[in-house]
């Protein structure tokens, strides 16, 4: 069976599921029904991305596990990390703790923290800070949480610190510019805690190669819950022109007959000049 045919069949199991308010067995003892909107513990379902979109990231961006991303998002991703490279302090801290993970991997990540003197009691509170199984935004190829190397001031991976290290700084004020967006702002309404690391990629504009299809697959979060900072909704070619484009009035008509406005009369010919006087 082709790759993309089996996400898709795995995306409308999900979404079946979703809609039949069945539980689904998220971790051993953890049986938990999707929410009325088709969200599970706050988070949207993506399909698994097709092995055949992934690609390898830049060599040396990965910390541990091999970093897989999807296709079009590697361009804007090489574009970030050169634009980095030339920022004191960024450039070579610049890291990825995460990229593409699969649904079973991600289902390994969820669950090993879940149980007697782990950290979360349940998968509830699991999904403050890991998407379930099935509903993390990893598994698209087009999310990597960031890190850096070496660890800023004892602020570890995945934490809230980052936000003030060189590197979370520098995303924060220049990752738009690539096409990458926040995906979990502070307050944000779905419930999940606030991520400086976790980072989505859409493109900087919807003409970009490859921006439509992830825009697409976004369309729900982006609507319901913004990213920020995010990246804009339109190209710069698209955006409206600082003046006003004049209406001609339209034309009146008479029992049927437009009545046009007379044409202009034609400038009379000039006047001929006179010879000039000769000089000897």
């Amino acid at each position: 069976m082709p790759p993309i045919l089996r996400s898709l069949i795995a995306f409308l199991a999900l979404a079946s599921l979703a809609a039949s308010g069945a539980a689904e067995r998220l971790c051993p003892g953890q049986d938990v029904a999707p929410m009325a909107d088709g969200r599970m513990l706050g988070h949207l379902p993506y399909a698994e991305a097709p092995t055949g979109t992934l690609v390898s990231a830049p060599a040396g961006f990965a910390i541990g596990a091999p970093c897989y991303v999807h296709r079009d998002m590697a361009p804007d991703l090489n574009r970030l990390l050169l634009a980095a490279k030339g920022t004191p302090g960024v450039g070579m801290a610049l890291r990825a703790v995460s990229c593409f993970r699969s649904v079973e991997h991600q289902r390994l990540v969820f669950c090993s923290q879940i149980g007697p003197r782990k950290r979360c009691a349940n998968a509830a509170e699991r999904a403050r800070s890991v998407g379930p199984p099935g509903y993390s935004e990893h598994a698209t190829g087009y999310a990597i949480d960031f890190g850096a190397r070496p660890l800023v001031g004892g602020c570890g991976d995945v934490n809230a610190c980052f936000a003030q290290t060189p590197a979370g700084r520098w995303l924060i004020a220049h990752a738009p510019e690539y096409g990458f967006e926040l995906s979990f702002p502070q307050g944000n309404a779905q419930g999940v805690t606030w991520e400086p690391w976790h980072w989505r990629w859409v493109g900087i504009s919807a003409l970009e190669a490859g921006a439509d299809k992830a825009r697409a697959l976004f369309a729900r979060a982006r609507a319901s819950f913004p990213a920020y900072p995010r990246t804009p909704d339109a190209s710069p070619l698209l955006a409206p022109l600082p003046f006003a484009i004049p209406t001609p009035a339209p034309t009146p008509v008479i029992n049927g007959v437009p009545i046009l406005p007379p044409k202009p009369k034609p400038a009379p010919p000039p006047s001929p000049k006179p010879d000039s006087p000769s000089v000897d």
